[in-house]
């Protein structure tokens, strides 16, 4: 199975459950299952973007954006979601994205043209970027991209934090 980048929407009140959930259960089982509807599986998307960024446009402030989308600022207010339950452990435990951050990365990714780095897809491919991928990389990116967008302009509507993950 592949590694794929995945974000939850999630209120406070729902970490807070998870958390006594997991202080609680002997196995420390947080019974981590955000609704469908505020669950995303970026695939591999943001990766393949983050790593044409920084080919083709090393000095762009895109390339921070994008990173802190999928890395998040931090596992410690998480840390009762390091369990086998959440996520595969192939990768580092999940991380936290305040509702605050959600809202500046909201205001960020709606001020992204990924125009001008998509331009550079061809070179990029003959270089060795998406190996084997068969399909038009400019329609997976930005089709990928616009659903990180609008995932993270429901979030920061609802005042809502997101956990990311890679499963």
């Amino acid at each position: 199975m592949a590694l794929t980048q995945q974000l939850a929407r999630v209120t406070q009140r729902y970490l807070d459950r998870c958390r006594e959930t997991a202080a609680a259960a002997p196995d420390g089982n947080p019974r981590w299952n955000p609704p469908p509807d505020d669950l995303l599986d970026l695939d591999w998307a943001v990766w393949e973007l983050l790593a044409l960024y920084r080919r083709t446009r090393p000095e762009s402030p895109d390339i921070a954006v994008l990173a802190r989308c999928v890395h998040g600022d931090g596992s410690a207010p998480v840390s009762f979601l390091d369990h086998a339950e959440v996520y595969d452990r192939i990768d580092g435990p999940p991380s936290l994205l305040s509702p605050a951050a959600v809202t500046e990365l909201a205001r960020a990714l709606a001020a992204m043209d990924l125009g001008p780095v998509l331009t550079a897809l061809p070179a990029y491919r003959r270089a060795g970027g998406f190996p084997g991928f068969t399909d038009d990389p400019a329609v997976y990116l930005s089709d990928h991209f616009a659903l990180l967008r609008s995932f993270f302009d429901v979030a920061a509507v609802k005042g809502m934090a997101v956990v990311v993950w890679v499963d």
